[in-house]
């Protein structure tokens, strides 16, 4: 039989429960992981951990040593933030690879898409059990957060809010209407508000989602993404919206309505988040950094449609705040460890020497940039009194063991087998079989 130490053991700590008449004793025990090493803070920065323990939700000790770059001592446990994913649909489980040799818009666009005729196919009941059953490799890659933009309006918010509450990963939801509020005609005329059917529609949605994600600037007015900026603000929701995909997007917008879609989102919309940004040019990036928005990009889903890579380095360079997404589940798996590799390799060749960019800034963008976006207790690092949202990762590999420099290796060389555990909020959402409790 194929055994590993152990890598965590349970202390015991006594509690005190008093009532009005007797004082009781209860033992509880706190999880712990010895002599390991950790990514702490919002920088990822490695140090020798002695013990890194939790009780309940949140971290309650990281007893650090020295910082490290290499793997020190015969450590053989990485303890590092657990993953963001920026951007999924997960909504497109059930059809992997279903686009293979579809464009973009005869796979993705509404209302003819590939995609769409077949989520208008399945049922609730045959769709459910896809989902969950990508959530949960999403926690087995070290996911706990992913941030979804869900088609089918109301009913598809709430398949995938079960989804989330039945594997622990959270799901993060930014709905978009069931159909098209608006006909071709009236898009390029952009003079109309929304009818009321779709304001109502926007009401469901906003109770059930965390936010609104319409596909492009394209699919609605001016004076409708107006609209919905006051709406959501009123009832405090997120707001996306995808730009930039490809130069159509902003060759359509100019022709509309005079200008670009990244300057129209920015300007009518306000969002938290603007997805893909591969078309970006320089002033784009400019007016992305200086507006305060944070980025998503997709690196691994443009390449698979034939289209041209995000300007990583570009947006580094400019000091933008970015996260990383898989995108489609049509495109790729859900795993951003990936997406990790490609990004960071994407990114040297586009900065064109060895040096540029430190691995962290790539790691960030799975981790810690979320602060900015989401807040609240969503912080993306590791400290003493924060949320336990992290991942146990196994450097007792052959590609791993010897490392000289532990973040490029979390980027580039863990696979998914190389994942122990997932937590989030101390739940226990993925825990390899071949490691017991003591």
């Amino acid at each position: 039989m194929f055994l590993r130490p152990t890598f965590w053991s349970g202390a015991f700590f006594a509690k005190f429960v008093i009532d009005l008449s007797n004082v009781y004793i209860v033992y509880t025990i706190m999880p712990v992981i010895r002599d390991c090493i950790i990514l702490i803070g919002s920088e990822l920065k490695p140090h020798v951990c002695d013990r890194f323990a939790w009780e309940g939700d949140t971290i309650t000790a990281i007893d650090l040593g020295a910082p490290c770059q290499v793997v020190e001592d015969g450590r053989k446990l990485v303890v590092i933030p657990g993953f963001y994913n920026g951007h999924t649909h997960m909504g497109d489980s059930f059809l992997p690879d279903g686009a293979t040799g579809l464009t973009l818009e005869q796979g993705f666009f509404r209302p003819d898409g590939y995609k769409y005729r077949e989520l208008a196919k399945i049922t609730p009941e045959a769709h459910l059990p896809h989902v969950v059953a990508h959530l949960r490799y999403m926690a087995r890659t070290g996911t706990v957060c992913h941030l979804d933009f869900r088609e089918q309006g109301v009913a598809g918010a709430r398949l995938l809010r079960a989804a989330s509450q039945a594997t622990g990963v959270q799901s993060v939801i930014l709905s978009q209407f069931n159909g098209a509020p608006f006909s071709e005609a009236q898009l390029r005329a952009n003079l109309d508000g929304f009818p009321d059917e779709a304001r109502g529609e926007l009401a469901e949605l906003l109770a059930v989602a965390d936010g609104f994600s319409e596909s492009t600037m394209n699919d609605l007015t001016d004076a409708a993404w107006s609209e919905l900026r006051t709406v959501t603000t009123a009832v405090g929701k997120l707001r996306a919206i995808h730009c930039l995909e490809n130069a159509g997007y902003r060759e359509l917008s100019v022709a509309t309505t005079g200008r670009g879609d990244l300057a129209r989102a920015i300007d009518l919309y306000d969002p938290h988040l603007i997805v893909h940004l591969t078309a970006a040019d320089a002033e784009e990036i400019a007016l992305l950094v200086r507006a305060g928005k944070t980025g998503v990009v997709n690196p691994r889903a443009n390449a698979n449609l034939g289209l041209s890579l995000p300007p990583v380095a570009a947006l580094l360079k400019a000091r933008a705040n970015l996260l990383l997404g898989t995108d489609n589940g049509l495109l790729n798996s859900p795993n951003l460890l990936a997406e990790l590799d490609f990004t960071y390799k994407l990114a040297k060749s586009q900065y064109g020497d060895a040096v540029s960019p430190d691995p962290a800034s790539i790691l960030k963008m799975a981790t810690s940039n979320i602060r900015a976006v989401l807040g609240g207790d969503h912080y993306g690092y590791l400290e003493r009194g924060l949320p336990a949202d992290f991942v146990v990762l196994d450097f007792d590999q052959p590609h791993l063991r010897a490392s000289r420099h532990i973040v490029a290796s979390v980027v580039t060389r863990v696979t998914p087998e190389d994942v122990l555990a997932t937590y989030r909020h101390g739940r226990e959402l993925w825990r390899d079989p071949r490691f017991a409790a003591e």
